[in-house]
């Protein structure tokens, strides 16, 4: 990943989601939901609900069109191809907006090929999926600053859906208004809303084929097939924050560290790069990316907002941190200000 100022970043984040995200103009609005007079609701636990997407999202193969939206007005779109088997996890995206774009992932192995530039970019990836990854932490906190509840049923691309929303304990992370689809709970549809009830951004299937007829082995053959193409790797060398000289004073409740990743710099190499340290709740996650300081490039701290997308810059001393994540910019800057220097 070659990354020198915010936005290469956020291109940086929006692509390791294997989705491009859109700006968009307008929010969203909620799609009607069903009247009291249907069945009644079944009645699960939020760790319940996210268990059942998190799993069918690992064993069902499907094809279908994916369509993002955000605050400004614009879309993005792509086709998305994913099959499984077992462990073995596969997916085909291709961007159907913007500059032409194709990613290929074989669990945590990543290939993105960019035809305009004849360019192959190689890399290792964690916690990667059609959705932010819905339990990232692994453990039972969720409940501790998220609480969930059915509010009726809709139809999605063609298919019958529960409606579920997930809403924050605190005003730290974001609310969620999920749709899963009934048998399977292959979520179809999500939107982020913020502390009003409004859709920050929405992510959905606008045609789905379940259970189509995707076969992994030749996924792999056009992931391997890079002739014609400059393969370049993005050197990312795992690490952890106090060996790079950091630590967190404060913590920011509920977000755990779940990685750190000393990266590549525009040409140079991991060892010279900035480092990437991860957090997640279990459903938002932010990165904190540090790097030395540098008069001609880190003009003015600042924050940006991209849809749900939040990023926030700062001088500390002669580092300069840029935070991004999905979450309120007060969470951003509880990161910024608990972030010390130790060496």
């Amino acid at each position: 990943m070659h990354v020198r100022t915010y936005p290469a970043l956020l291109a940086a984040l929006c692509a390791a989601m294997l989705l491009p995200l859109a700006q968009a103009q307008q929010a969203v609005r909620a799609q009607p939901v069903a009247s009291s007079s249907e069945p009644a609701v079944v009645e699960r636990t939020v760790s319940e609900w996210l268990m059942r997407m998190h799993e069918a999202s690992r064993k069902r193969t499907y094809v279908g069109t994916f369509v993002v939206s955000s605050g400004t007005g614009s879309l993005s779109s792509a086709r998305i191809w994913h099959a499984c088997d077992g462990a073995q996890q596969m997916e085909r995206v291709e961007s159907l907006t913007g500059a032409p774009r194709s990613i290929f992932r074989r669990n945590d192995q990543v290939i993105t090929f960019l035809p305009d530039s004849k360019v192959a970019v190689t890399e290792t990836r964690e916690s990667l999926g059609l959705f932010p990854n819905l339990l990232q932490t692994g453990d039972s906190a969720i409940p501790a600053f998220y609480g969930a509840k059915q509010v009726g049923s809709d139809r999605v691309a063609g298919f019958d859906a529960d409606v579920v929303v997930l809403k924050p304990k605190d005003s730290l992370r974001y609310g969620y208004r999920i749709w899963s689809e009934k048998k399977s709970g292959l979520v179809v549809k999500l939107q982020t809303l913020d502390a009003e009830g409004r859709v920050l951004e929405q992510a959905a299937f606008s045609e789905l084929q379940l259970d189509a007829p995707v076969k992994m082995e030749k996924l792999g053959q056009m992931m391997a097939n890079t002739a014609g193409y400059r393969v370049e790797t993005s050197a990312m060398v795992k690490t952890t924050a106090l060996s790079e000289g950091w630590v967190l004073k404060n913590g920011v409740p509920g977000f755990q560290p779940m990685s750190c990743f000393r990266r590549s710099v525009g040409t140079g190499t991991a060892a010279d790069g900035m480092v990437q340290w991860v957090f997640s709740d279990g459903l938002a996650s932010v990165s904190l990316f540090v790097e030395a300081f540098e008069l001609q490039r880190h003009l003015q701290e600042g924050s940006t907002a991209m849809g749900a997308t939040q990023s926030l810059t700062r001088r500390i001393g002669d580092w300069w941190l840029t935070a991004v994540g999905e979450v309120p910019q007060a969470t951003l800057k509880a990161f910024a200000h608990g972030l010390e220097r130790k060496k």
